[in-house]
């Protein structure tokens, strides 16, 4: 198993110990589970991801860190965008929207990420392509 997958598999057990919190580079901020269904295996897939709130939805970004392709659940959503959330305590269904399309709402959402994450604009610096924004609905 990679590095990556240890370190998702780590941060969603202890998420799900411990009511939603968690500690080390996420300690304090917003943190969900998103449960795609993989694109290929049609098997369920989690994913920590930092998240944004705005008119109930809430925003995630496909940033992948700044690499230079998407992360692996955004092709699931855009496979099958009805998934699963677990934000604290509370889990259920939603469906994600990718806002790419109209890229000035991309910004402006992507720019709320930023003021709640900062880190999020070196994201940006770090690669070519645009970042997608994804809603989540309930």
């Amino acid at each position: 198993m990679s590095e990556a997958l240890d370190w998702n598999k780590n941060i969603i057990k202890e998420f799900r110990e411990n009511e939603g919190k968690v500690g080390g580079p996420f300690e304090g901020g917003s943190l969900l589970l998103l449960t795609t269904v993989g694109a290929k295996s049609g098997e369920p897939r989690t994913s920590p991801l930092a998240y944004g709130q705005e008119d109930g939805k809430y925003i995630v970004a496909a940033s992948y860190a700044g690499a230079d392709k998407n992360p692996a659940w955004y092709h699931n959503i855009v496979a099958n965008p009805k998934v699963t959330v677990e934000v604290g305590t509370e889990k259920f269904e939603a469906t994600a929207t990718v806002v790419l399309e109209d890229r000035a709402e991309r910004d402006r959402l992507y720019a709320l990420m930023t003021s709640l994450m900062p880190g999020f604009a070196d994201y940006e610096q770090k690669t070519d392509r645009v970042i997608p924004i994804v809603t989540i609905s309930r």
